[in-house]
């Protein structure tokens, strides 16, 4: 799922291709893609996009509460403006195409089509689950009700980070990926961050010293902005295509069996139900195997209790 790195890159985009202009056209190619029914989606139609915005990892456009083209409506006021959100969900994606330029896609992976003056938006998703969405709602209000509330990681002072993480007693895994703890964290960054704070997943929020919660504070910041600057390198002004969870250049997410980058040990993993979470037992347990759900229990007394067993 793309989480916030891949979401800021993807509002950099839609700000400099789509920020004020009019949308012309909207096509629904897939009957599950939308949530909503009041407003019609067609009262977007002719409108202009005044903004981008972020709410978690749903990605906001911001049409223009002046009438739409055609319309007989009153121009509504700032309260009432309507805002289009679109939840990309695990294989849901946007691709750009310019005038004349074929989408390159297969029909089926098409879910809506987005037509400008000066291109088409395309928004597809390369799974039959359909869990991807788009919503329309009219008013700030409508709007905030979608967000869960978690605090913005990039934002909050230390005092912020402590409050969110002391709110439940949970693993650090979980309260990373928790929206209503921290906004926009996946279970990709969580890997990449809980390495480099030298955390293990499955430490309990309650139990962290200062120093532990100051360092998690102080990694989760710079992994997600390191991972920002590399996202718009790749990018280079364009458009965002390769949007992934995994990659070459990460530490610990999906590299299972690989060497730590750090201290080259062979990369851990748990898997639980269609989640899986990544780390290093050198760097983050002293050494400790973390029990994996099913295969611990399967090997019993064979499961290796420490990175030298392994």
């Amino acid at each position: 799922m793309p989480e916030l790195p891949d979401v800021v890159v993807y509002i950099e985009a839609l700000q400099r291709h789509v920020a004020g202009r009019c949308l012309e056209r909207l096509t629904l190619r897939s009957p599950f893609v939308l949530r909503s029914v009041d407003p019609a989606i067609d009262s977007i139609t002719g409108r202009t996009i005044s903004a981008v915005r972020r709410i978690g990892k749903r990605i906001v456009l911001v049409f223009d509460p002046s009438t739409s083209s055609g319309s007989s409506r009153a121009p509504s006021t700032d309260g009432d403006g309507l805002f289009l959100v679109l939840h990309l969900m695990v294989a849901g994606r946007l691709r750009w195409r310019e005038p004349g330029k074929k989408p390159g896609l297969g029909p089926k992976l098409i879910l809506a089509s987005f037509e400008f003056s000066h291109g088409t938006l395309f928004f597809t998703e390369a799974s039959s689950t359909k869990r991807a969405s788009m919503q329309l709602v009219r008013g700030e209000a409508a709007l905030g009700a979608l967000d869960p509330g978690g605090a913005e990681p990039l934002e909050a002072t230390l005092e912020q980070f402590h409050d969110a993480l002391a709110r439940e007693n949970h693993t650090l895994k979980r309260a990373l990926t928790d929206p209503r703890l921290f906004s926009g964290i996946g279970n990709a960054y969580s890997d990449e961050i809980l390495h480099a704070a030298r955390l293990s997943p499955l430490k309990l929020t309650r139990s962290m010293s200062d120093d532990d919660i100051a360092r998690l504070r102080d990694a989760t910041r710079a992994t997600l902005l390191v991972w920002i600057d590399r996202l718009r390198r790749d990018v280079k002004g364009g458009f965002p295509e390769k949007v992934t969870a995994f990659r070459d250049e990460m530490a610990v997410h999906g590299r299972f069996k690989q060497p730590c980058p750090v201290c080259g040990a062979p990369v851990q993993r748990i898997v639980y139900a269609a989640h899986e979470c990544n780390y290093c037992a050198t760097c983050q347990t002293g050494g400790r195997l973390l029990a994996d759900r099913s295969l611990s229990r399967l090997l019993k007394e064979d499961w290796p209790r420490s990175i030298d067993d392994v």
